[in-house]
């Protein structure tokens, strides 16, 4: 609670004359060209990501802050914080209550030594700077990062704070309201924590590029000697060192370039002796022998198929007739023909 003049109490504004106020500064603020960021809380939680959740668990495990904060946390989810600027060290913001009042707090920057820790212990367990600031990082690096103390995250001793109210304590609620307005703001700019402890975050990422691989064994291949890649890819591998001047004069592309290479490709490369060519009329008369020598092989191949034939068939038997055997008559028959040819 805050005295007004000789003893009695500041009048209660309510929450809707407090949003007309603040609108009608915005308004101003707006016309003179100065830029507004408003907190602006959808819900009943604050925050809800990894680092503004980290940020106002962070203000609530401290007692020195237990018994404002519940005050700042009804102020911000009314929107009362109708401007926040977060900067390397200090936290600038505006907050409307009975009178918009300017808050103005000053963080020490993260010292050198505990930032060297962070990275160190953090080493090898960052994959890339964009799951940093989004938060999927392993329980381990939270861990880390979040620790009392030795964290991130600023401790009552390294805040200093200071409000235009004329509330006679060190935490009011209108900078309690602006604590809890940076762990929203957080939610949407999450390396503005970085910038206001004064670190680089990439700085976490190059140091876990940089680590060596656990063991300190490093990764290498089995190394072939000079016979055996000879030996696979079938060519004479030459691995003397190359002299400095070819190493750092490269040579010159161009016409002349390009004919010295000609002749020391034709002076390298043997010539393969050329075959005899023989004369057109031998050519033709062997040509003819060739022929010939088919043609009497197929008559000759011709004839061996002609006395085989003959000789299949001299060899086949001849086809043995069939025996006709008289049909037997009945001897009834025999007799009616005798009768028949008697009368």
């Amino acid at each position: 609670m805050s005295w007004y003049s000789y003893g009695s109490w500041r009048p209660y504004v309510s929450v809707a004359e407090r949003r007309r106020r603040a609108a009608k500064k915005v308004a101003k603020m707006k016309k003179a060209g100065r830029g507004i960021s408003p907190i602006e809380i959808v819900g009943r939680k604050i925050a809800a990501t990894f680092w503004g959740d980290a940020w106002c668990k962070n203000l609530e495990s401290y007692s020195d802050y237990s018994n404002r904060l519940p005050r700042g946390r009804t102020y911000v989810r009314n929107g009362s914080v109708i401007d926040l600027r977060i900067e390397a060290g200090r936290v600038r913001s505006l907050v409307s209550g009975s009178d918009i009042y300017e808050v103005d707090i000053q963080i020490k920057r993260l010292a050198k030594k505990r930032w060297t820790g962070i990275k160190g212990q953090c080493a090898g367990k960052i994959d890339s700077l964009v799951e940093l600031l989004h938060g999927s990082i392993s329980k381990g690096v939270m861990e880390i990062v979040t620790r009392k103390g030795t964290g991130l995250f600023p401790a009552p001793r390294e805040i200093s704070l200071s409000c235009s109210c004329p509330d006679w304590a060190i935490m009011c609620k209108h900078v309690a309201a602006t604590l809890y307005g940076v762990g929203a703001h957080l939610d949407h700019e999450p390396e503005l924590l970085f910038t206001l402890r004064g670190v680089d975050p990439a700085e976490m990422v190059e140091t876990a590029v940089d680590q060596p691989p656990l063991g300190g064994k490093s990764r290498r291949g089995r190394v072939l000697p000079a016979d055996e890649l000879s030996s696979v890819f079938g060519v004479d591998i030459d691995m003397g060192v190359a002299s400095a001047e070819d190493v750092t004069t490269p040579a010159k592309r161009g016409w002349r370039t390009a004919q010295t290479k000609k002749k020391a490709k034709t002076k390298s490369t043997p010539k393969k002796p050329a075959s005899k060519k023989l004369p057109v009329k031998r050519k033709v008369a062997a040509k003819r022998a060739t022929a010939k020598k088919a043609t009497n092989r197929k008559s000759a191949a011709k004839k061996v198929g002609n006395k085989a034939g003959v000789e299949k068939t001299s060899t086949m038997k001849p086809t043995a007739k069939k025996k006709t055997t008289p049909k037997r008559v009945s001897r009834r028959k025999t007799k009616d023909t005798a009768r028949r040819s008697s009368e």
